[in-house]
């Protein structure tokens, strides 16, 4: 009995050591994970990098992770479209926008040996684009619809039940009838590759005759979003109340480099 004991003693010692060196590893390997990802992706803050189960030393032996989940509180997409043309009815967008709050869930990571990279066989993730920011693909400067009336999008909001509130002033005048109104259009917003589209549902009512090819250059607008860290692309996007929320995912998807 006193040798059982021993031994039973011995493999509770040796089983906490592993679980601690457990712990030590993958800590360690968060860090460098987010450190990497933090260079790559040229972020301003390191993101935070969670390695999902256990053992993880186990995994590291079989060359793979089963789940890594990365966010990243503020990401900067460099798009390059501005001065774009959006086409019929609406523009190209900003030349950057910033997302919110992208988490990540990374599937079967294999690594390099030398751990310098990583590539997820599939991936999930999701964000915000703040109604602020999606302004920045709008017309917010007046532009001329017809001679002599301009118009110019004021703000965006959450109009409910997923659509997007447009607010849009017209001013000037048309044979001596003057305009002045302020007016909110309710806008669907959809997906289309790497394009976010903004649709309104239907036009202002002035009392003029507006070209619809003319008023929709304002009140529609797209912006493209091409360059999601790793690869991963928008799947599907919704109108809620603080932004427009994003579903993205991908396969062969980069980790770390």
């Amino acid at each position: 009995m006193r040798a059982l004991r021993i031994i039973l003693i011995i493999v509770v010692v040796l089983g906490g050591l592993f679980v601690i060196a457990d712990r030590v590893a993958v800590h360690l390997a968060q860090n460098e994970a987010a450190d990497r990802i933090k260079t790559n992706e040229h972020l301003t803050e390191t993101p935070s990098v969670s390695i999902d189960g256990f053992p993880f030393l186990t995994q590291v032996a079989g060359g793979e992770l089963d789940e890594i989940h990365v966010g990243i509180k503020d990401y900067e997409v460099d798009t390059g479209t501005a001065g774009g043309n959006g086409g019929a009815g609406g523009n190209g967008g900003a030349d950057t926008i910033r997302i919110d709050d992208l988490e990540a869930d990374m599937h079967g990571v294999d690594f390099s040996g030398d751990y310098s990279s990583a590539t997820a066989r599939t991936a999930t993730g999701t964000a915000t684009i703040s109604y602020a920011e999606l302004l920045k693909a709008a017309k917010s400067e007046p532009t001329e619809v017809v001679p002599g009336v301009t118009a110019k999008v004021l703000g965006l909001s959450d109009g409910g039940n997923g659509k997007i509130k447009v607010k849009v002033r017209l001013e000037g005048s048309v044979l001596g009838q003057k305009i002045a109104q302020t007016t909110s259009l309710l806008s669907s917003v959809t997906v289309e590759g790497d394009t976010v589209k903004v649709h309104a549902d239907s036009l202002p009512k002035t009392g003029v005759d507006l070209a619809e090819q003319k008023i929709r250059s304002i009140t529609d607008f797209q912006q493209v979003i091409d360059k999601l860290p790793g690869g991963i692309r928008i799947d599907k996007v919704e109108a809620a109340e603080e932004g427009v929320h994003i579903t993205a995912k991908g396969t062969d998807v980069s980790v770390t480099g």
